[in-house]
């Protein structure tokens, strides 16, 4: 398929509801209003052309770009790219989500997100924080900075509540993330949701609530899967 018979697709995919659902939850102009489960329909045929992925995301339709991310082949990322990808994030969904999880199965997924969670944007910071998320969901306790992930627990106990309002919520998820992936930090991470609490966070006008880590991770344990791994987190 071209990219504009992609396009095209996309087009006919929307509907007004679902792109006034993503226009409430901060998505900006353009975009058709597909929803996900739709769009992987298409899955199929872009995936076999990286070139198309790439201009996709390229188009700067949240729905393109969304569709970009499920894919690309995240090994066939360059760093440079990526960090077009990450500029170009104006909202959570791509920098959440396409950005953090195409990063996370790259070959720059450590060294972007610590460059990332450290930026002065908050769309950048709250790619940065994903990303590591999805790093540690995907990547085995062996291979994993475990001082750092010390170092990044105390760090989100500490400021989580002054951060950015959607800093604040990728934070929060990777307090989550650490105690259900990770299995040598799971009293740790327990023991910093507890003391974070509540994560207030401004979801707009929407439905959406911020989970609390400490019942989040308690639910991971109920189901037996502490520590249990990804085979990929792009979805």
């Amino acid at each position: 398929m071209t990219l504009e018979e992609v396009m095209e697709k996309l087009s006919g995919m929307g509907t007004e509801q679902t792109k006034k659902t993503f226009l409430r939850h901060g998505a900006p102009e353009p975009l058709f209003g597909v929803k996900v489960g739709d769009m992987k329909k298409l899955v199929k045929y872009v995936k076999k052309d990286q070139e198309l992925g790439l201009a996709l995301y390229d188009t700067g339709n949240s729905d393109a770009m969304y569709l970009a991310g499920l894919s690309v082949n995240p090994k066939l990322m360059e760093k440079e790219r990526l960090q077009k990808w990450v500029e170009k994030a104006k909202w959570y969904m791509p920098a959440e989500y396409t950005v953090a999880k195409v990063a996370a199965e790259s070959k720059y997924a450590l060294e972007l997100a610590r460059e990332w969670l450290e930026s002065d944007k908050e769309y950048i910071a709250v790619c940065g924080w994903s990303t590591y998320s999805n790093y540690l969901s995907i990547t085995p306790d062996e291979k994993l900075d475990l001082d750092e992930l010390k170092r990044l627990l105390q760090r989100i106990e500490k400021s989580i509540h002054q951060e950015r309002n959607r800093v604040r919520y990728v934070m929060n998820d990777f307090v989550i993330c650490t105690g259900s992936f990770v299995k040598p930090f799971y009293d740790e991470a327990m023991k910093v949701a507890k003391a974070i609490g509540k994560v207030h966070v401004d979801v707009g006008n929407t439905a959406c609530k911020v989970p609390l880590a400490a019942d989040y991770i308690k639910k991971v344990e109920a189901r037996d899967k502490i520590g249990v791994k990804k085979k990929t987190c792009i979805c």
